[in-house]
C-alpha cells in the first residue's frame, strides 16, 4: 500500500519520461545516494573499503559498460579485460609523459584509447556474430597481454611489465585515504551510470535493442547495423577503460598485465549474466554477487566457530559459489534484476493481488 503511483499525475512529457516515475522511486534513490556518499565514508572501516566497496564500485562501472555491449546491443564480448587493460595502461602513459596531467583527464583519455582499440576489434562484428564473435574479442585478450609484457614502451621501459603510480590528487585534494578514494570512484560510477541509463532510452538505446533482438529486420526498418554496432562497442569500450583505469590507479596502485587477464573478462561477463542482461540495475546486482558473496562465505565458518582447514575452505567456497551461479540461472535465466523487477511488481498490488 505504500508503493503506489495512484495520483502521481503528470503534466507534461519530461515529466512522464524521467528516469524514475514513481516518487517512492525518486525517494529510495535519493536516500540511497545520501548513505553512500555520506554515511559509508563516515562508518565503514578501513578493511571495508578497502576489500568490498571499492573493487564493487570499480566492477559495477566495467560491468555497465560490458552490458551495454552484451545486454543492449546482443554481442558477445569476451575481450572486456584487455579493454580494462589498455585503458589503465594508457591513463599511466598519459600521467608520467604529460607533466601536471590531471588525473580524471587522464582516466578519460585512457577510456577514448580503449574506445579506438574497442572499435577496431568490433568491426568483425558487422560480418559476424555469436561465438565467433567471441573469439574475435578473444583475440583482443591474448594481444593485450602480449603487448603490455613485450613492447617496454607501453610500461614506461620497465622490464617486468610492472607500472605504479602515486600521489593521486584531484585539483589539488589527495585521494590516499580509502574514504577518499572510494568517494572519488562513487562520483564515477554515479556520473556513468546516470549517462548509461539515458543513453539506452533514447534513440541509440532502442537502436541497439533492435539490433539485439532481430539484425536484419532492424536494418529494413532502416536502422544502421554498422553504426549501432560499431557505436555499442565504442561506449562500452570507454567505460569499460575508465574502470580498468579506476581499477590499476585507485585499487592496485602498482599492477602488471596479469591483473587484467582472462579471468578478469570471465569474471565481468558472470557479472552481467548473474546480475541481468540489459539491465542497468544488474551491473549492481551481479558486481555485488561476485565480489561480495566470496567474501561472506570464507568468513562463515568463523563467524559460526566451525573448526575448517583453509585449503578445504578455499575450495568449498569455490563449489558453493558455482553452485548457487547454477541455481541462480535455474530459478531466473533472466538474473537478479528480474527478480527484483518481479518483487516490485508485486508490491505495487499488495495486498490486493489480482
Amino acid at each position: 500500500m505504500l508503493y503506489r503511483e495512484n495520483g502521481q499525475f503528470k503534466s507534461s512529457y519530461q515529466a512522464d519520461q524521467q528516469i524514475f516515475p514513481i516518487l517512492q522511486d525518486r525517494i529510495a534513490i535519493g536516500l540511497l545516494l545520501a548513505v553512500a556518499f555520506v554515511v559509508v565514508p563516515l562508518l565503514a572501516s578501513e578493511y571495508l573499503m578497502r576489500a568490498i566497496f571499492i573493487p564493487f564500485l570499480i566492477l559495477s562501472l566495467a560491468a555497465l559498460g560490458l552490458n551495454i555491449l552484451v545486454g543492449y546491443c546482443g554481442q558477445i564480448s569476451l575481450g572486456t579485460g584487455a579493454f580494462m587493460a589498455v585503458g589503465a595502461y594508457a591513463a599511466y602513459n598519459f600521467q608520467v609523459r604529460i607533466e601536471s596531467m590531471p588525473l580524471i583527464a587522464s582516466l578519460l583519455l585512457g577510456g577514448l584509447c580503449a574506445t579506438a582499440v574497442g572499435v577496431l576489434f568490433g568491426i568483425p562484428s558487422l560480418r559476424i556474430k555469436g561465438l565467433y564473435l567471441a573469439v574475435a574479442t578473444l583475440a583482443a585478450q591474448f594481444f593485450t597481454d602480449w603487448a603490455f609484457l613485450r613492447i617496454k614502451w607501453f610500461t614506461n621501459d620497465s622490464s617486468s611489465g610492472s607500472v605504479s603510480v602515486a600521489g593521486l590528487n584531484v585539483l589539488g585534494l589527495p585521494i590516499v585515504s580509502p574514504a577518499q578514494k572510494y568517494l572519488f570512484c562513487l562520483s564515477f560510477l554515479a556520473v556513468f551510470a546516470l549517462l548509461a541509463k539515458n543513453l539506452v532510452r533514447g534513440a541509440i538505446g532502442r537502436e541497439w535493442m533492435a539490433i539485439r533482438d532481430m539484425d536484419v529486420a532492424a536494418a529494413v526498418i532502416g536502422i544502421r547495423p554498422v553504426y549501432a554496432k560499431l557505436t555499442a562497442f565504442a561506449v562500452s569500450s570507454f567505460i569499460v577503460g575508465v574502470a580498468g583505469g579506476l581499477w590499476g590507479f585507485v585499487h592496485l596502485g602498482s599492477w602488471e598485465p596479469a591483473a587484467f587477464n582472462i579471468t578478469r573478462s570471465f569474471d565481468l561477463l558472470f557479472m552481467i549474466i548473474i546480475g541481468g542482461l540489459g539491465s542497468i540495475m544488474g551491473s549492481f546486482f551481479g558486481a555485488a554477487f561476485i565480489v561480495v558473496l566470496p567474501i561472506v562465505l570464507d568468513a562463515l565458518p568463523y563467524w559460526f566457530g566451525i573448526p575448517i582447514d583453509t585449503a578445504l575452505a578455499a575450495h568449498l567456497v569455490q563449489m558453493i559459489f558455482g553452485s548457487l551461479i547454477v541455481f541462480f540461472l535455474i530459478v531466473e535465466p533472466h538474473g537478479i534484476a528480474r527478480l527484483w523487477s518481479t518483487a516490485k511488481e508485486k508490491l505495487r498490488l499488495w495486498p490486493f493481488p489480482h
